[in-house]
């Protein structure tokens, strides 16, 4: 694997990094929707700058924002990602387990903002990462907030917007989030 940190007192370095991820990101989500693709992709993601372990399957395209944080994605093993997935992650890492399944348009946002504006100014944001155990699977349209931890086996319905975490082997549905039943296991 390719060595993704730098320096920042070396900005050639930084630049190196952003362009490389910009173009295989680019890449691998501008390839044709066919099976035969896959595997391709994730070479070009894993090239980007993801971690990607073996037999995940990605079909995109991907969002990652902003430029350059595509390092702070991790997928496990024989995981599944359907196309549309977006990650916001410019200071803290996603964290997708082994045996994952999420569905399309599901987005990982480790990003938030203070309530209060500020005169002049943004509002203040602040990060925190995003852990998807193992086994968990994702319906389309749902919305994974920072600081979030979905537990093993956890089913979160589609649509759904978590905003605290999900205990393992329960489902949970709706804006926010609340359970709604727990897995006979």
């Amino acid at each position: 694997m390719f060595e993704l940190e730098y320096n920042i007192k070396q900005p050639w370095k930084k630049t190196r990094f952003i362009m490389r991820e910009a173009i295989f990101l680019t890449l691998a989500n501008n390839l044709p929707r066919f099976e035969i693709f896959d595997k391709v992709r994730i070479i070009l993601l894993n090239l980007a700058g993801m971690s990607i372990a073996k037999r995940a399957v990605i079909w995109g395209p991907v969002t990652v924002r902003p430029i350059g944080s595509v390092k702070h994605i991790i997928i496990g093993e024989n995981s599944f990602l359907n196309t549309e997935t977006r990650f916001g992650v410019p200071n803290e890492k996603v964290t997708i387990g082994n045996f994952v399944q999420i569905g399309p348009r599901v987005s990982f946002e480790t990003v938030s903002h203070g309530l209060l504006p500020r005169p002049n100014k943004l509002r203040t944001s602040h990060s925190l990462p995003i852990k998807v155990c193992d086994y968990v699977w994702i319906g389309a349209g749902a919305i994974i907030t920072q600081g979030v931890t979905i537990g093993e086996g956890a089913i979160v319905a589609a649509g759904s917007v978590v905003t605290k975490d999900v205990a393992p082997f329960s489902v949970v549905g709706g804006i926010p989030a609340k359970l709604v039943k727990k897995i006979e296991q």
